[in-house]
Order: C-alpha cells, then sequence, then structure tokens
C-alpha cells in the first residue's frame, strides 16, 4: 500500500518579544535577499546610457568639484596629501552611506506589494536596498586605489585596519537605514526630509575638509556623525592623516547604538508592516 507524499509545512507565529531578533530566518532566507539585492542593482542602471559608469563619473566629479571648491578657493588643508586623494578618501564610503540610507528609507514604500502578499522576513528588504550598494563601493575603492598609484602615494601597516572602519561605515547605513525605513512607512514625511538631511551631512561631514580643522571643543560633537569617524578611519589606514581615538571612539559608539536601535525598532514594527503600508 502506497503511503501518501509528506509535504513540508511552513507555520507562521507571532513573535513573543519584539526584541528577540532572529538572524537565523534571515539567514533561511538569504536567496530572497540576494534575489532583491540583484533586482534594485539591475533597477537602478536600467535604460541608462553608461550603466555601471555611473558609478565611476560620480566621484571623479564630486572630487574635481570639491578641489576647485575647498581645495583652490576656500584653501582647506590636507595635511601633506594630494588634495583629489584626500577628497576620494572621503567621498568613497560617504557616497555607500548616503545611497544606502536613501535606498533604504524608500524600501518599504517601494515593495508594499511585495510585504501584503508574500511571508519572508522583511528586514530582507532595506538590506537589500543597501547591499545593492557595495558594487557601487567596490569601484570607488578600485578608483581610489588607482589615485594611490597615481599620486605615488605608499601603504603603511595602518593599511591592515581599512576593513575594520569601512565595516564601521556599513553597520552605520544599516542601522540608520533600518531606522529610517520602518519610521518612513509610518510617517511620509521622513521621505521627504532625509534627501535635504543627507545633502546637509555632506557638508557636515569631513570630506572636503579635514575633521582636524574643526574647534577642539566641538570636537567630541561633531563625532557624534558616525561617518566623522569612518572617513577619519579610512585616511588613517591609507593616508596616514592623524586619528584621535577619543573621538573615533565617539563614532563608534552611536555606529553601535544606531545599529542595535535600529534592528530592534525595525523588528517591533515589522508586524505592522503590511496594515500601515
Amino acid at each position: 500500500m502506497n503511503r501518501p507524499a509528506e509535504t513540508e509545512q511552513l507555520i507562521i507565529r507571532a513573535r513573543e518579544s519584539w526584541w528577540r531578533v532572529d538572524l537565523g530566518e534571515l539567514w533561511r532566507y538569504r536567496e530572497v535577499v540576494w534575489f532583491l539585492v540583484w533586482r534594485d542593482f539591475k533597477v537602478r542602471y536600467r535604460q541608462t546610457l553608461l550603466g555601471v559608469a555611473w558609478a565611476l563619473i560620480q566621484p571623479l566629479l564630486t572630487v574635481a568639484i570639491f578641489t576647485l571648491l575647498f581645495g583652490r578657493f576656500a584653501g582647506a588643508s590636507s595635511g601633506g596629501v594630494p588634495y583629489p586623494l584626500f577628497a576620494l578618501a572621503g567621498f568613497v564610503p560617504w557616497a555607500f552611506f548616503s545611497y544606502g540610507v536613501g535606498s533604504a528609507t524608500n524600501s518599504m514604500l517601494a515593495n508594499q506589494d511585495l510585504v501584503k502578499r508574500i511571508y519572508f522576513p522583511r528586514l530582507a528588504i532595506p538590506l537589500a536596498a543597501i547591499f545593492s550598494g557595495f558594487v557601487d563601493m567596490l569601484i570607488g575603492l578600485t578608483l581610489l586605489a588607482a589615485f594611490l598609484v597615481y599620486f605615488a602615494q605608499s601603504l603603511g601597516p595602518n593599511a591592515l585596519m581599512m576593513p575594520l572602519f569601512l565595516l564601521q561605515g556599513v553597520a552605520a547605513t544599516v542601522g540608520i537605514g533600518l531606522i529610517l525605513s520602518a519610521a518612513n512607512a509610518r510617517f511620509r514625511d521622513i521621505g521627504h526630509a532625509v534627501p535635504f538631511a543627507l545633502q546637509i551631512g555632506l557638508l557636515a561631514t569631513p570630506i572636503g575638509y579635514a575633521s582636524a580643522s574643526v574647534p577642539d571643543r566641538w570636537q567630541l560633537v561633531y563625532h557624534l556623525n558616525p561617518m566623522a569617524g569612518v572617513i577619519d578611519g579610512v585616511r588613517w589606514a591609507l593616508l596616514g592623516t592623524p586619528l584621535r581615538l577619543d573621538t573615533w571612539f565617539v563614532s563608534l559608539g552611536m555606529t553601535t547604538l544606531a545599529l542595535i536601535a535600529g534592528t530592534l525598532y525595525f523588528h517591533r514594527n515589522e508586524r505592522m508592516l503590511a496594515d500601515i503600508l
């Protein structure tokens, strides 16, 4: 007598506590994350004449403008480092942060039909929006390596710390992106405010100038911006510019706080996303 074939059943239960983050579930749905990353990357450059070349054009144009405005007209100090190299080392991590935060903010609204129809960890949506910017960052890092060779900038043992500062930048992007993605699902004003805030952040972050130019009494307050510490660290690792550990730890603390708060806030609102979108 033939037995009926066994079928798998997926039982969806509400979490008992909003602060319990099930990273194992996210790992089981990693193929969904990868699909969303690939989809977002393709959509970003679809029907463009230059395609991925924009990932080179944007930093080159930005560095040229910063060199003209800050390096020539404003006379900003680069600590003896060629100014284009100095500016590019600051812009590459900022570009990933800016794109990741902006994309994550609008990710839940852009995928609301998917959220309402299919079950999967909602955390996958903002994470995919952020991670789709990794290709652009890799291209930016390649361009930065070319600048290092062109300006004959030798690397020291500090360069081994470079991944640590990039990881800090990714963590800051994820933490802030998760907060804004969940908040924008509730309050649509967030989506209008974030682009303006990122424009201000471009000037409030030491990209075109050194953070050492900020008065000493404001240094700790200034480094509440987590990307200030990231950029200081990247420049220290690659260019040998000074790095104050006290201000870097302030940025690292803000990064950790943003990552924890963002993860918890997103999961607290996750069960209500399908209803409020």
